[in-house]
Order: structure tokens, then C-alpha cells, then sequence
């Protein structure tokens, strides 16, 4: 009789485990994949992007005085939020230069350089000048990198990068 009743215990604490599961997986999925919006300054949605798991994209560009490629790393913190994580350059000069990084720029595998910004950079919204000179490109893990200052006209740059939970 012992064993009936630990069988059975065991059955409905599997059940509950699973309905507990069921549960938890469609809160996630009703709250949906963020993604990064680039909107022109009238609003229009110019892209969306879908974030990885990692919840992370970077905007590179072409440094005007180096002329070489730079990238702002930002990682999602909210809803809508997202805050600058590491700033990378292919020279080192503009870490130490052009930015303001709290430690000393680090060699990486690829041969850029890497360093956090000295200042912590919480947005909900990121207005750039998407230029051909500046070539400013959004990068999103497992989407192809998105070249910004196509998608505009060079008499409008500007535009607005939000993160956005999918509806």
C-alpha cells in the first residue's frame, strides 16, 4: 500500500511540475521577442530587428578622424531600455581619444581593442546620423549586419533606435 501512495505522490508532483512548466513558457512567449526598431524622424519604421537570446546588438561605424571601424556594444536592461556595455575599435586611439573608457583598452581575439565606456549610458531611445561617411551599421547576433545610412537620405540622417518587445 506504501508504494501505491508514493507512486501516485510522485505522478502529482510530475503533473504539477509540468503544468508549473506549461505555465512559466507561455508568459514568456505572451511577452514576446524584443527587437531593435530603427525609425526614420517621421516615425516610420525604416527596420525591426529581432534580438537574440542574448539580448544584445552593437552600432558600428567609421570613425570620421581615424577612418576605421569602431562599434558601441548595448545590451537590453527593461522592456524598452538598453544600456551601452563595451565600446570596441580596430586602433586603440579611439578608446583613448575619442571615447572615455574606465579601464585600459584590452587586445581581443580579433585583433581590435575592447573597453568599457566610463560612464554608464542607460537609453530608451538612440538618435544617430546615419552617413555615407560614417557608414553606420547595426548588428543583431544571427541577422545580417543592417546598413543604416542606406535607408535614408543623405539630406535626413537622422534616426531613432528603440528596443521593443514584440506585440
Amino acid at each position: 500500500m506504501k508504494d501505491r501512495w508514493r507512486g501516485w505522490r510522485t505522478s502529482l508532483t510530475l503533473v504539477v511540475a509540468l503544468t508549473c512548466g506549461v505555465i512559466v513558457a507561455s508568459m514568456v512567449s505572451a511577452r514576446g521577442q524584443a527587437a531593435v526598431v530603427v525609425r526614420d524622424d517621421a516615425g516610420y519604421v525604416l527596420a525591426r530587428l529581432s534580438l537574440g537570446n542574448d539580448d544584445t546588438f552593437s552600432l558600428r561605424y567609421r570613425n570620421s578622424v581615424y577612418r576605421t571601424l569602431a562599434a558601441e556594444r548595448f545590451v537590453m536592461v527593461g522592456d524598452s531600455r538598453f544600456r551601452l556595455e563595451e565600446l570596441v575599435a580596430e586602433q586603440v586611439a579611439v578608446l583613448e581619444e575619442y571615447y572615455a573608457v574606465s579601464d585600459r583598452p584590452v587586445r581581443a581575439a580579433s585583433g581590435s581593442w575592447r573597453a568599457p565606456p566610463a560612464y554608464d549610458l542607460e537609453l530608451d531611445r538612440l538618435t544617430v546620423a546615419a552617413t555615407d561617411l560614417g557608414q553606420r551599421t547595426l548588428l543583431v547576433q544571427g541577422q545580417p549586419p543592417l546598413a543604416l545610412w542606406r535607408l535614408v537620405d543623405d539630406a535626413a540622417p537622422m534616426v531613432h533606435i528603440t528596443v521593443e518587445q514584440a506585440p
